[in-house]
């Protein structure tokens, strides 16, 4: 068998490629962890794995945990032992279906051992820095006080065949999955016997915070924390502090009308009393890290959108005794996610979008002092800083590498890569950046990513990608939407940043804000012109495609002009009348447009101006973006558009449904599946070549062509 130029060159290689995640330091800064997603030998799904990497760079990484069921969530306790989540069964354990359980490897060696196992499973565990305090996420039924009353209520639903799931609010389903019945809170992990079964047992004693020997205790429970919190929390993320003794937490506050709004907590986790420290009026208030002594922590505070403004998130420092808020760095035109503080408390380290990357800023508290400390082109995630104080770890990619670990020199901003689990692919072309201004004056740029040099006289057809969103940007590498596997099939792909886009300032997000088809398409057809003006596009053979929002802008354009030879749109909305109270946060989508601002948007509106051949993906699992919307937009283009379906049944356009994916193709056989047929279809319109063969598991080895059955 011959070997691909490139992993993009052979979609089986490509989905093979393992996939780098997460990272978690050792309190004494000796050991970092980070999770490894390989293909499972199905080819049916990703297994992770823990995998240490030397932060000195001396020695190479190496695999620490094994299990086909995978593991997730490494955090380290303050004496070195290693937490995380896994479905592995227990050599001790009779479970003949095994859930996401604690797991712990000790700091001083030794198996992975099980260290507490329910039903429902734990979703997250978080670890004190400075203290022996664990705390987990995790579902608790409705109507269980205890995790004794939880089990019986699992036991029964499991042996009675139950499913249903009975709401008494707003929202109910998440992204990709329904909530409930269980509802997810926060616990404290002790060790002793539950205080309330026996009186004369001592409180503090029966309270005792986990110890590093919790995988030798045979009596570990979970103490509820957040059971006083009158709302559902959706994906809780306790931030913990140093010392243990309290955490911080982001819960919904319900304001009526199937809307909300979200408030900042603390918990007292000792006590178990919970205490609302922000709470605005008007505002979403979101927790950050709290400072080395716990007297502050950095909270994100943003006003509720409205059809005539967009949200603009501000960095605050909050005291976490009183709930005084003061404004930090409120004259940066960033959106900033904080991360860190430093160990004197005197700055604080955040990541934000700028320009295309998203690099490391720090922030002097005193002054609001921005400085920016990394300098590549880069997005960074997951940093976390040593004891030393002088240096930084985090994960970083770009559209010229996937993710991979490296090390930070805080005072000079030199990078350093780390020997990794993943060594970086080999592309089939090269990134360039490019930009334009528009007609109102406003500067545009993208990324353009191009195959090695083309054949003389043969400038490379070019396809549109639209980003998702829409507030966000192309500026980290993606394994749903990668570029270089249709540069690998000799296209340039365009990764523009229209507006809306983040990292460009709020002036740049409020220009499309309630107004999707007015400065983010002409963005777009302007930064595509300016692409198609170089002597190695072919403006004669463009395609564009996009997702959820990019999705979206792709059916816009489809209605509103024919200069490209195909259209790809997967999860996509189409009217918006419909999207707008059956997407799964409704209450979001209210404050953006008013009924009159939705209609005058909605794509589904010029459906008979579409000429362009269209191919539509939707996932029936789509809880973001409803299968409803994939639904209309194909009866309606058959039946409505100016390419509608013929007498005898043909069409130009096609339909790809997945019945089990969601807002995401996740499943690497399906992956397969997407790229196929996107290639496919677009070597039919946009190259005018015979059609790609398709997989076999379709059922077809290539389109039907117009006038046969499709």
């Amino acid at each position: 068998m011959t070997t691909p130029a490139s992993p993009f060159h052979d979609l089986s290689h490509y989905v093979a490629i393992p996939r780098i995640s997460g990272l978690a330091l050792s309190p004494d800064g000796d050991r970092l962890v980070t999770t490894v997603a390989t293909l499972n030998r199905k080819g049916t799904g990703y297994a992770s794995a823990l995998w240490e990497i030397d932060p000195t760079g001396q020695s190479p990484a190496h695999r620490i945990t094994r299990s086909t069921k995978g593991e997730a969530g490494a955090a380290f306790a303050a004496n070195g032992d290693l937490y995380f989540s896994s479905s592995r069964p227990s050599p001790d354990s009779d479970d003949e279906e095994p859930r996401s359980a604690l797991w712990l490897i000790p700091a001083r060696g030794g198996e992975a051992r099980m260290v507490l196992n329910r039903p429902g499973g734990i979703a997250g565990v978080v670890s004190a820095k400075d203290a022996d305090r664990v705390l987990v996420t995790a579902g608790l039924l409705p109507g269980a006080k205890d995790e004794e009353q939880h089990a019986a209520l699992a036991k029964a639903r499991k042996e009675g065949g139950v499913d249903a799931i009975l709401h008494a609010g707003y929202p109910i389903r998440y992204w990709d999955h329904d909530l409930g019945p269980e509802v997810p809170h926060v616990f404290a992990v002790e060790r002793g016997p539950d205080p309330a079964s026996d009186p004369d047992e001592g409180e503090d004693e029966a309270q005792a915070p986990l110890p590093g020997t919790l995988d030798r205790s045979p009596e570990l429970r979970l103490r509820l924390l957040t059971g006083e919190l009158p709302t559902p929390l959706h994906e809780p993320q306790p931030v913990l502090a140093d010392d243990g003794t309290f955490a911080l937490l982001t819960a919904a506050v319900p304001m009526g009308r199937a809307d909300l709004r979200e408030k900042v907590v603390r918990i007292d986790v000792t006590t178990g009393t919970v205490s609302t420290l922000a709470d605005l009026e008007g505002q979403e208030v979101g927790a950050g890290p709290i400072s080395p002594d716990g007297s502050r922590a950095v909270v994100v505070v943003s006003h509720l959108s409205a059809p005539d403004r967009a949200p603009h998130p501000r960095l605050h420092v909050i005291d976490t005794s009183t709930g005084e808020l003061t404004p930090l760095a409120h004259d940066w035109d960033r959106w900033a996610q904080p991360v860190a503080w430093t160990a004197d408390g005197k700055s604080v380290y955040v990541l934000a979008d700028d320009d295309g990357r998203r690099p490391v800023f720090r922030i002097d508290v005193a002054s609001g002092e921005v400085t920016q400390v990394t300098h590549d082109d880069a997005a960074w995630s997951d940093l976390v800083l040593a004891p030393d104080g002088r240096t930084a770890y985090g994960v970083r990619s770009s559209y010229e590498f996937p993710s991979e670990v490296v090390r930070l020199d805080l005072a000079t901003g030199e990078v350093t890569e780390l020997p990794g689990p993943v060594e970086r692919p080999t592309l089939p072309g090269t990134l360039e950046e490019i930009e334009t201004t528009t007609e109102d004056g406003t500067r545009v740029r993208a990324w353009l990513a191009l195959p090695h040099t083309p054949k003389k006289d043969q400038p490379h057809p070019m396809l549109l990608w639209i980003h998702g969103g829409p507030l966000g940007s192309w500026n980290a590498w993606s394994w749903r939407w990668c570029p270089w596997l249709l540069v690998a099939q000799g296209y340039a792909v365009l990764l523009p940043d229209p507006a809306l886009s983040t990292g460009y300032g709020q002036d740049f997000i409020q220009r499309g804000w309630g107004a999707w088809g007015e400065a983010p398409y002409t963005d777009l057809m302007a930064i595509t012109d300016a692409a198609e003006a170089r002597e190695d596009i072919d403006e004669t053979r463009t395609a564009a495609m996009g997702g959820s929002f990019g999705g979206y802008m792709a059916n816009w354009v489809a209605g509103h002009t024919d200069r490209f030879k195909a259209i790809v749109t997967h999860a996509s909305l189409w009217a918006l009348d419909g999207f707008g109270p059956t997407t799964d946060a409704a209450f979001y989508w209210q404050r953006e447009m008013t009924e009159e601002m939705s209609q005058a948007n909605s794509p589904h509106r010029f459906v008979q101006d579409i000429v362009t051949p269209m191919l539509v993906i939707h996932g029936d699992k789509d809880y973001r973006v409803p299968i409803g919307e994939g639904l209309r937009l194909w009866y309606e283009l058959l039946s409505r558009s100016g390419l509608p379906q013929s007498e005898d049944g043909s069409t130009v356009h096609r339909f790809l449904y997945f019945p089990q994916e969601n807002h995401w193709i996740l499943s690497p056989q399906h992956a397969k599946v997407w790229y196929s047929v996107v290639e496919s279809f677009l070597a039919d319109h946009v190259l005018g070549q015979e059609p790609s063969a398709l997989p076999e598991v379709l059922g077809l080895s290539a389109p039907a062509e117009e006038g046969k059955d499709s």
